[in-house]
């Protein structure tokens, strides 16, 4: 029998946060330790302002076996002044945390926006392919996954960042208003929650950065390092004649 992991989320009422909640707990198997800014009444989750440094939630971080950092900014609209506080410092504070109270690894809600740039164009996109962020979120996230490398090299904290295709909230339908662009980098509820979960699962991973999408025909995003890294077996494909 696995032994059960202690794992914290942060961003937990959010669209990511939430479904790997439930998913976590359906699961069985995880003490979970759950942050939000704003839990709306749910008692099981701690409220925190992960954007200001403070020991009283910072204790929550104690022998984590895998901090799952999904609190940010999503909008990829956002401005620098909403990112600067929501994806800068917030993200910086939670690393210090994780280190501080000595977690075991910490996993990463990176973005397909750190490639933004490469859209409509040919080239194969694999997760040592240059960075070309589209916009300002792309750039935070860019840089949350340079922060996880110093600090997986100078603290020893396991990192693993995962460029997560488009998820959208609830029931996250694939269709043709995500245009073909969008479409190619889907990301199921269940692969999602399959990538996220072997993420937390891994073993010998020091540091890694590892695209997330679903396996959908026809896209240039390359998996073969998260298949080959967490054993991810995507189940579900954007141009499946389900989806129609």
């Amino acid at each position: 029998m696995l032994a059960r992991k202690k794992v914290l989320i942060t961003g937990t009422m959010g669209n990511l946060g939430t479904k790997i909640r439930y998913h976590l707990e359906e699961q069985g198997g995880y003490d979970l330790v759950l942050m939000s800014r704003n839990p709306k009444g749910d008692a099981a989750i701690t409220q925190a302002d992960l954007s200001v440094y403070k020991d009283e939630w910072a204790v929550h971080f104690a022998d984590v076996d895998a901090v799952v950092h999904m609190a940010a900014d999503p909008s990829p609209g956002a401005t620098w002044q909403s990112l600067v506080k929501l994806n800068m410092d917030l993200l910086l504070n939670t690393f210090e945390a994780a280190t501080a109270y000595r977690a075991k690894r910490f996993i990463f809600a990176s973005s397909n926006h750190t490639m933004g740039g490469y859209k409509d164009k040919d080239e194969v996109l694999k997760p040592d392919t240059a960075p070309h962020p589209g916009n300002p979120y792309g750039a935070t996230k860019l840089m949350g996954e340079r922060i996880g490398k110093s600090y997986a090299e100078r603290h020893g904290l396991s990192f693993i960042s995962l460029r997560i295709g488009w998820t959208q909230s609830e029931e996250n339908r694939p269709g043709d208003h995500m245009g073909d662009w969008g479409k190619k980098m889907w990301l199921s509820n269940q692969d999602y929650c399959q990538v996220v979960e072997k993420a937390i699962l891994a073993k010998n991973v020091s540091f890694a950065v590892l695209n997330a999408m679903s396996n959908n025909s026809g896209m240039k995003w390359d998996l073969s390092e998260t298949q080959r890294v967490l054993d991810y077996q995507p189940k579900d494909d954007a141009y499946a004649s389900e989806w129609e």
